[in-house]
């Protein structure tokens, strides 16, 4: 019994470092919290999204997505400013990839343990705003609203008890649950 709890544990700390250290999440922080700059956050939201969306999903690796995002930095702040600009405003925006740390993330068909992830950060203007954010590699952005996730998770390597446990299926609670604590004491140390 002792071997199958060291065995379990030994899984859930394997999933816990495939979280961190194959997700890119987008992380996209509004202006403020006015209704106009909510709706801005989602416009920019949606133009670097769509402007990357077909060369991430040909992309197969965590390494080759965080070549391709580092060296697009610029293009993305452009698509981002160009966005704004668009809709009439003059904010600054700035774009970088980064390790920051996040609280659990319910989505519509899936969710993420808090933890530390890599991240592509995009602060329009100030960033005093709310935020919002996905997993742009995989590329979960889409699929996470629908049916799709587990197909891209999957695709993505993801073991089955990862993404059922992503996806709340039962008798995966527990996994979940300690994936999150894991990551929660996470957030603790890379806060300090």
């Amino acid at each position: 019994m002792l071997a199958a709890v060291f065995f379990w544990c030994g899984t859930v700390l394997a999933d816990r470092q495939r979280l961190r250290n194959e997700l890119i999440r987008l992380h996209v922080v509004a202006a403020s919290d006015s209704e106009a700059d909510q709706l801005l956050k989602l416009q920019v939201r949606d133009a670097v999204t769509e402007s990357l969306r077909l060369d991430l999903q040909n992309l197969t690796d965590i390494q080759q997505a965080k070549r391709y995002l580092a060296d697009k930095l610029p293009y993305i702040q452009q698509v981002a400013a160009d966005t704004l600009r668009r809709f009439g405003c003059d904010y600054d925006v700035s774009v970088k990839l980064c390790r920051e740390a996040f609280d659990t993330r319910v989505y519509d068909t899936f969710s993420l343990p808090a933890g530390v992830y890599e991240s592509l950060r995009i602060i329009i203007g100030q960033g005093g705003g709310k935020n919002w954010w996905c997993v742009v590699f995989p590329s979960l952005c889409l699929p996470a609203a629908s049916d799709g996730m587990a197909d891209v998770a999957t695709g993505a390597g993801f073991p089955d008890a990862l993404c059922d446990s992503l996806t709340g299926e039962t008798g995966y609670q527990l996994r979940f649950g300690v994936l999150d604590v894991l990551g929660r004491l996470e957030n603790s140390f890379f806060g300090e």
